[in-house]
């Protein structure tokens, strides 16, 4: 009796470790590598460079709240990263309508673009992986014949304003940065556009069985990729003060890994905003210490993949 008493206390404490590493881990994880960063790094800590990971997060953390509901319906997006090129060049060019004639014509370009991948993927019946690839492709052969391969430089002042100037203490672009995660929590977790998200990554057969309009969420989750990866390349093409056509490589990436490192599983089904929030940290973090510690732009490439390996493995173990 005794031998059976002790083993439910076992049990129930592995239980209890397992529950706790599941919810907090993350956050865990985040502080000690936050610490370890400031140990090996002296210039880590300061204001300066603080408020330097706030701005090169923000621009991510955007991309990532688009990229969060595609890859938690199951899908994916690697379009995200020429749609901010694309859309950063089309705000250039249109700056001479006036600031607001040239965000909108950036913002609805990359609805425009997320709209497609949508469609092709829902109406062709084409995988995700596929078809956004192919966009990618498609966008950044359009932005480099448009741009003629060069950047382009941004003069708008009220434009410009948008990536240098600040609302008190905090940077324009992080204040956006917080409104989009806020309100990618909310339409994820408080709204019936959030559940039939997480229903059709669970079970697409099932949901559509339950009346869910598959094809109708499907195409709003790519759109809205599209919208969040062309407010990102406004922010970015702002802080930088010009459009390159390249300006977007590998954002596609380090999004997805700030949503697999943030809890989301690549099968579908799984992932929280507040997950997102603390693996674009975790990603923005990573990249600007090893950036202070002087290591070698190609090894810092190896390093992130190896992050969203083992984010998967991880996932996949849970």
């Amino acid at each position: 009796m005794n031998v059976v008493k002790m083993n439910n206390v076992e049990i129930q404490k592995k239980i209890s470790f397992t529950d706790f590493l599941s919810k907090y881990g993350l956050i865990v994880g985040f502080i000690i590598l936050f610490v370890v960063m400031a140990f090996l790094s002296p210039v880590f800590l300061t204001k300066v460079n603080l408020i330097n990971i706030l701005r090169q997060v923000a621009v991510n953390g955007i991309i990532s709240v688009g990229m969060t509901f595609a890859i938690i319906s199951a899908g994916i997006d690697l379009s995200v990263g020429a749609v901010l090129a694309f859309s950063g060049l089309i705000m250039v060019m249109t700056q001479g309508q006036g600031a607001v004639v040239a965000l909108l014509a950036a913002l609805l370009s990359g609805v425009l673009w997320g709209f497609v991948n949508g469609m092709f993927i829902t109406k062709g019946k084409v995988q995700p992986f596929v078809v956004t690839m192919a966009s990618m492709t498609l966008v950044q052969g359009v932005t480099l014949m448009v741009s003629g391969g060069h950047p382009i430089t941004l003069k708008n002042p009220t434009l410009l304003r948008l990536g240098s100037d600040y609302l008190g203490p905090i940077p324009i672009l992080v204040v956006v940065f917080a409104i989009v995660i806020i309100l990618g929590w909310v339409l994820l977790s408080k709204t019936s556009f959030g559940r039939y998200t997480y229903a059709i990554g669970t079970s697409e057969s099932a949901s559509k069985l339950a009346g869910i309009k598959i094809d109708r969420i499907k195409i709003l989750i790519y759109t809205l990729c599209g919208a969040m990866a062309a407010l990102a390349g406004v922010i970015l093409t702002s802080r930088l003060s010009s459009a390159s056509p390249i300006a977007g490589a590998g954002y596609e990436l380090d999004a997805i890994a700030a949503v697999a490192i943030g809890g989301a599983s690549l099968a579908g089904g799984e992932g929280k905003m507040v997950g997102t929030l603390f693996g674009v940290l975790i990603v923005g973090v990573i990249t600007n210490g090893l950036v202070l510690l002087d290591v070698n732009v190609y090894i810092q490439q190896i390093i992130k993949g190896i992050i969203i390996l083992v984010a998967v493995l991880i996932g996949n173990r849970k």
